[in-house]
């Protein structure tokens, strides 16, 4: 005979079936969230950076690479072809105006000095003998002009003689003419001395002032033979480091031939180069952001150069802080040419996340999971991105590299 089934047994079946079904669902929510963590791609917080959209100032930039160079710097060339005969000094030193740094052969430059004083010498001698000559012959034909002119009055005489015995047929017609042609001839005589005078004076004033053009000539030849052989030895234009020279003795050397350069010290301008591309975008003043090592200098555009050389252009930098100790002669910096600004933007830290101008992906940061969306990006200073659209103030968004995930909706960020 069947008995009935207690109550208490009934309701231990039940609260067993209960629990068993409560464990069921349990570790089939533990086992679809294993799966999830399994499936479902995920980073570290360590392996990115996030950074959060906020309002700010912003400057569009053009970005070039730069040279430090000296404001002021000098080369000093050869002024003949000739060779090194002995070196005073060694490239990075310092040196001082005037300080002997290496001396050329000068033989030449003598043997060429003492042709041309003897060339002025001679132009001088030749000067002397011109108005000696001048002079002597002024004096013949002064002498000359006093005896025409005692015969002048000589035959003017006898015409007048001549003329009052015609009266009386004491003189032939025949005498009385040639009387007549005597004082017409010595008249004549006397006047072409006179004239051989100025033409004799003339014509060796032409020969002295030749002469004295000569001379000038050779003196201003003697002046820069002078300098030149000065220039043989090689002396610094001013104070400042050497920063190239021509160690080898006896080394050939062709005219115009650089020998040494000297720099300024601690006084420095940057030499910028960058894509033409930009050339439109540039002017005189604009402000410029020199940075090396994380310091960041102030400067302004001074020169924008008119050649473009294989693409590029070069302008030149000036320094608020030229002298700035961390300044080194030929230092490589980045240059920020600011062209435009823009204030109370919104604005994210820049990042390899983003690439230029223009609608691109982003991954916003949100509860964990990084989601794929779009932003539309505009000006760049190198530190800081305009979001123009895409984003609100407080929305966090990762900036470094997502090469990793890009193809992805979304990610997990795990601790």
């Amino acid at each position: 005979m069947d008995r009935a089934i207690s109550i208490d047994t009934l309701r231990r079946r039940l609260h067993l079936r209960i629990a068993t079904g409560l464990v069921l669902v349990t570790g089939l929510c533990a086992a679809a969230w294993g799966i999830n963590r399994v499936v479902r791609p995920s980073i570290t917080a360590s392996e990115i950076v996030v950074a959060e959209v906020r309002r700010g100032d912003i400057a569009n930039t053009i970005n070039a690479s730069g040279v430090v160079i000296p404001v002021h710097e000098e080369v000093v060339s050869t002024p003949v072809a000739t060779r090194v005969a002995k070196v005073h000094a060694k490239p990075g030193q310092q040196v001082t105006q005037g300080e002997l740094l290496l001396e050329l052969d000068d033989r030449e430059l003598r043997l060429a000095l003492d042709s041309l004083k003897e060339q002025l010498a001679q132009q001088e001698n030749r000067i002397v003998v011109l108005t000696q000559e001048l002079e002597q012959k002024h004096k013949q034909l002064v002498s000359s002009i006093e005896l025409l002119e005692i015969d002048l009055q000589s035959v003017r005489a006898k015409h007048e003689r001549f003329q009052k015995l015609r009266a009386s047929g004491a003189v032939s017609g025949e005498d009385m003419l040639t009387a007549e042609l005597n004082v017409k001839r010595t008249e004549i005589q006397l006047r072409q001395q006179r004239e051989q005078v100025d033409d004799t004076r003339r014509a060796t004033r032409s020969a002295i002032e030749a002469a004295n053009l000569q001379k000038a000539i050779l003196q201003k030849q003697i002046a820069q033979q002078e300098q030149r052989l000065a220039q043989a030895r090689v002396t610094a234009p001013f104070s400042g480091m050497l920063t190239s020279l021509i160690e080898e003795e006896g080394a050939s050397v062709a005219v115009g031939q650089q020998v040494a350069r000297v720099s300024e010290l601690n006084n420095y301008r940057v030499e910028a180069t960058l894509s033409d591309f930009h050339a439109r975008l540039l002017a005189p003043g604009q402000a410029v952001r020199v940075e090396q090592n994380g310091e960041v200098l102030a400067g302004t555009v001074h020169t924008i150069l008119p050649e473009i050389q294989n693409g590029t252009i070069k302008l030149l930098v000036d320094l608020a802080q030229p002298h700035n100790q961390l300044l080194r002669n030929k230092m490589r910096v980045d240059v920020n040419i600011v062209t435009d600004r823009k204030a109370n933007a919104l604005v994210i830290t820049s990042g390899l996340a983003f690439n230029g101008r223009g609608r691109q992906p982003a991954w916003q940061v949100q509860d964990g999971v990084a989601r794929k969306t779009t932003l539309e990006l505009g000006s760049s200073d190198g530190k800081l991105v305009e979001i123009v659209a895409g984003a609100q103030p407080g929305e966090r968004f990762i900036v470094s590299d997502t090469s990793t995930f890009k193809e992805l909706d979304s990610i997990r960020i795990s601790q």
